[in-house]
């Protein structure tokens, strides 16, 4: 059996024979094992859990200045606020940090996301919330930028994702127009077959999470892959958690696209860099004295790892658990780790 290979890093650059250079920095190893790749982030061997310990969590919340909350299983599940957010998020902001609520959900726009902020008593700024359909969108608009006559988006998902195109100015059909939300007849399956009933003007697919998916909108979708259009997914989460269970995610409505055009899209939520480095670049933060929470790890925790941020914090309210970073193919560790996120409210004790 191959020896594992550990290679370490940090801000500063790869260090020689495993060894990260520096000091002071969050360490990047990445463990190559015959299971797979795990990612790891940490400064010890095995992530530290703070609940309950006071000094720790107040040297946690020393080492970062930014801290980027994923929200379904981190803040709340479905429409219940878990215990104690509000409280968590007021005592970082009394501590001078910046919050950024980094979304996967891309059924919401930014304001719609506002409006959930604060029906749920969550105060928020607009300007705060970085979901994955505005990455998308912003993805379309400036680095895409598809040029006309193919430069129309259809759209495999609801209004959040139509409303951020909206707002870059990007055309799209799909999404949520009636007149795909029925039942496929033979009539569509001969002008699909001939090109007929697809517009000309599309050159790229974009697929999120679609609550009224069916045959039809499928059907739509792969045509235009086969003709040439562009396949982006606005994230790759196979489920997220409503009402303390959990149900098919956006990456579950990629699934049956891949499987039939054999391509990949590319995705642009967690972990995408290409999220990353949008957030970066409209926030101007230090990535080393930045810190990502979340509960899942194929998402948060990885994201926050290979955006070479200084922390992961993992919270156990959500679908990952302890025993899946202490399996020997986990996805990612994470730095750090609590029971639930208003555990970090002890620093004020």
């Amino acid at each position: 059996m191959p020896v594992a290979n550990h290679v370490a890093t940090t801000e500063g650059g790869r260090g020689r024979n495993g060894v990260a250079a520096g000091l002071g920095g969050a360490v990047r190893v990445t463990i190559a094992t015959p299971l797979g790749t795990t990612v790891r982030s940490t400064e010890s061997d095995s992530p530290k859990y703070l609940s309950g310990d006071v000094a720790a969590i107040n040297e946690f919340i020393d080492k970062f200045d930014v801290f980027l909350f994923d929200c379904d299983g981190v803040l709340w599940s479905g429409d219940h606020v878990f215990e104690g957010v509000v409280e968590t998020l007021e005592l970082l902001r009394s501590r001078g940090k910046k919050t950024v609520f980094v979304t996967n959900n891309s059924t919401k726009s930014r304001p719609e996301y506002k409006k959930k902020f604060e029906g749920l008593g969550i105060p928020a700024d607009e300007d705060e919330i970085f979901g994955s359909a505005y990455s998308s969108a912003i993805y379309i608009s400036r680095i895409l930028k598809l040029a006309p006559p193919k430069n129309k988006v259809f759209v495999v998902g609801e209004a959040g994702i139509e409303k951020e195109l909206t707002t870059e100015n990007v055309p799209f059909i799909g999404g949520t127009d009636p007149s795909f939300r029925r039942d496929i007849t033979p009539e569509d399956f001969k002008g699909l077959a001939d090109g007929s009933l697809l517009d000309p003007e599309v050159g790229c697919v974009l697929a999120g999470l679609d609550l009224h998916i069916n045959y039809l909108k499928l059907s739509h979708a792969y045509q235009y892959l086969r003709r040439g259009a562009v396949f982006l997914a606005t994230n790759m989460d196979s489920t997220f958690p409503m009402n303390h269970n959990f149900f098919p995610g956006a990456g579950s409505i990629s699934v049956p696209l891949v499987n039939m055009t054999g391509q990949e899209p590319v995705a642009l939520g967690k972990p995408s860099q290409a999220m990353m480095d949008a957030i970066e670049g409209k926030f101007h933060l230090d990535r080393a004295r930045t810190c990502m929470v979340g509960d899942r790890l194929n998402t948060d925790i990885k994201f926050g790892i290979e955006g070479r941020l200084g922390g992961t914090l993992a919270v156990l309210t959500g679908v990952s658990k302890k025993e899946d970073w202490e399996a020997a193919d986990a996805v990612a560790v994470p730095s750090f780790y609590v029971d639930r996120l208003s555990d970090l409210r002890a620093a004020a004790q």
